[in-house]
């Protein structure tokens, strides 16, 4: 019988022995490639973490102790391990784990997180709320050397080194590049500095010294000592001066040490960092060549490492790095800047053609929202590409930097929406109402592909006169691509059919949810018109002019937060405006959303074809469910309805009545 099908909590992985330790962390290894070649995942940095999890649950007593994991995507090994190995099949799919430590799912995820760099900070206020209830538990923060690039982490730091509480910092570097002999000689020196007799002889010889007259010059020179040696043979001095005992870096994968250190470190006081290194991808050789690659992976063969194929049309961050090439090529001044995502966002062809107008800026979007408006101020075409749910980290640079200076930065928005299966903390559901309220922005959401291209031409080949942000979904495009480039009315809406009593006023990817409710309804000869929303700030208030006196039902749709979204600002219109009609705004609750193949949340908020076609029917029928839709319409009001000719463009803007 394996090891790890007796392990259903820490308490049981603590009567195993060191030996039994390095063949459970096998087990966890192919049990890891085994599941995320079902449902995607992170790979790489779970695979590097295995024994680190291990180590840290049995030297130390979770739920009483507290972990608090940084981005916490790396804690399928930590999942395995309390007690959810056989609901481990269900990770990140819809109703079954999450793919990131989750405080609702269970007692030993302490704190849930998604966004890098907030452990550190996060594991002090656990310290200080130990300190404020008299316990004695463990505190022990897990960050990856990714996460260290975000000024939270050392504003963090910064202040836990004041305290001077105790903590525990494991750094996780996994790109370590120390050489055999620095790294033995630091191992030798950890090994002696973490000692329970070498630190049980350091506190009696600094107690010794303070009964001399001279004591603080003596101590003075035995800290310059420790300093010295450590500042030749170890890379710590920085985490020394912030406050910390610094220990290591130690080899991550190496069980027997690992527990032997942390036991040594987990009775000192103060802070600690303790620093080791790993390999991501350890154990799997696909992933160990291409870490890159696998970070962040769909489903795949496990046994050759080959991702499923994917079939259709290209996905908007394709498109869009596509475009970015093809502006790179047209003009100089055009500069890309990213926030460790230089793949996610598509943008690694611009950096390989373009290195010296690419820049990533790290874990770090308020540095690079601010560098960008750096940029823009000096005539540069900055485009800032940041997923939806990252940009939250740089609102102050939105409005102190971009808005009120009304700088021409592009804000270019990935995963906009509902993002699937990595849930909460990744939606980018609130963009459109945070953008929505800062002067001077204009903040766009193309329909498809050939949108997406045609705005980015056209913020490229005219001086922009303020911030522009542009949003687009983790979805492939829904309409082939063609060559040419779309002309863009920049600032109007775009009418897609005939008027009619029912208008849908949809945004971005909703526009084609929107077309095929209307394919549904118009079986039932029920007529709905679609109007394409692309422009969300400024509202088009013509066109709404236009169809405020004709339109006897609007419903607005937008993959956002309705607080504060789309749908309030045109009903604020249309309140203001007299509207005599009904309205109804259909977009994102106001809840935290699951995580989820994309498709089946949509369902879940009443925003696929389905959902949005029986939100029409119960705004007409007056929220009769069973009434007759079409005894409550009047498809042909007295001659206000007026059959446009087929040659007739349906671009034109909707007329009110005569």
């Amino acid at each position: 019988m394996s090891h790890l099908s007796k392990i259903k909590g820490p308490d049981d992985l603590k009567s195993l022995s060191v030996e039994q330790l390095v063949e459970l962390a096998e087990e966890i290894r192919q049990q890891i490639i085994s599941t995320v070649s079902q449902t995607g995942g992170h790979l790489a940095s779970n695979l590097g973490a295995v024994e680190l999890t291990i180590a840290l649950h049995y030297v130390y007593d979770s739920p009483r102790d507290k972990f608090i994991w940084d981005v916490s995507h790396q804690t399928y090994a930590h999942k395995l391990l309390t007690g959810r190995g056989d609901r481990f099949a269900s990770l990140r799919q819809y109703n079954g784990l999450s793919g990131y430590a989750s405080r609702t799912e269970s007692e030993h995820d302490h704190y849930g997180a998604g966004h890098a760099s907030t452990s550190i900070s996060a594991a002090l206020g656990f310290v200080m709320a130990r300190e404020q209830a008299g316990l004695d538990h463990k505190v022990v923060a897990i960050i990856g050397d990714g996460a260290m690039t975000g000024g939270l982490s050392f504003e963090g730091m910064n202040n836990a080194g004041i305290t001077k509480k105790d903590m525990l910092v494991v750094l996780n570097e996994n790109t370590w590049s120390i050489s055999k002999n620095v790294g033995a000689i630091s191992r030798y020196l950890t090994n002696i500095m973490a000692d329970e007799k070498f630190n049980k002889l350091r506190d009696e010889i600094w107690e010794l010294t303070g009964r001399f007259k001279r004591r603080d010059k003596i101590r003075a020179t035995i800290a310059r000592i420790e300093n010295s040696i450590k500042g030749l043979l170890v890379p710590g001095m920085l985490f020394e001066k912030l406050g910390f005992r610094y220990f290591g870096p130690i080899d991550g994968h190496d069980l027997p040490l690992l527990v032997k250190t942390l036991g040594h470190v987990k009775n000192l006081k103060g802070p600690i960092m303790l620093h080791i290194g790993t390999v991501k991808g350890k154990g799997y050789d696909p992933a160990e060549d291409n870490a890159f690659e696998y970070h962040g992976v769909g489903k795949f063969d496990k046994v050759t490492g080959q991702a499923a194929a994917k079939a259709g049309r290209p996905a908007y961050t394709k498109v869009f790095g596509d475009t970015m090439v093809e502006l790179g090529a047209k003009d100089n001044r055009v500069i890309a800047i990213t926030a460790a995502m230089a793949s996610g966002t598509g943008l690694v062809d611009f950096s390989q053609k373009y290195p010296d107008r690419f820049f990533d800026v790290g874990i770090a979007e308020a540095h690079g929202g601010c560098f960008a408006s750096g940029l823009a101020a000096q005539g540069m075409k900055p485009y800032l590409t940041v997923y939806s749910t990252f940009m939250q980290r740089a609102y102050d640079q939105v409005i102190h930097d971009m808005g009120i200076q009304n700088l021409p930065v592009v804000i270019c928005m990935d995963r906009a929406g509902l993002v699937g299966d990595d849930g909460p903390t990744h939606h980018g559901v609130f963009d459109l109402a945070y953008l929505s309220t800062v002067p001077n922005f204009t903040v766009a959401a193309p329909k498809d592909g050939n949108e997406l291209r045609a705005m980015l031409h056209y913020t490229a080949e005219r001086t922009m006169t303020g911030p522009v942000a542009l949003r687009y979904p983790r979805d492939n495009v829904p309409t082939d691509m063609v060559e040419d480039i779309e002309a863009i009315d920049w600032g109007r809406w775009q009418a897609l059919n005939a008027p009619g009593d029912i208008v849908l006023l949809a945004v971005g990817a909703m526009v084609h949810k929107s077309l095929e409710a209307r394919d549904l309804l118009a079986k039932k000869h029920v007529h709905v018109a679609v109007v394409n929303a692309r422009f969300v700030k400024p509202l088009d208030t013509n066109f709404l002019d236009g169809i405020k006196d004709q339109a006897r039902y609007v419903l607005t749709v937008e993959e956002g937060q309705l607080r504060g979204g789309f749908g309030q600002a045109v009903a604020e219109y249309l309140l203001s405006s007299e509207y005599k009609g009904k309205f109804k705004a259909l977009g994102i609750p106001d809840r935290f959303v699951t995580h989820g193949s994309r498709g089946l949340l949509l369902r879940d908020v009443g925003l696929d074809a389905e959902g949005i076609a029986g939100a029409v029917h119960n705004l007409v029928s007056g929220g009769h469910k069973n009434g007759s839709l079409l005894t409550k319409l009047r498809l042909r009001r007295n001659g206000h309805i007026k059959r446009r000719d087929s040659a007739e463009s349906v671009d034109t803007v909707i007329t009110g009545r005569k």
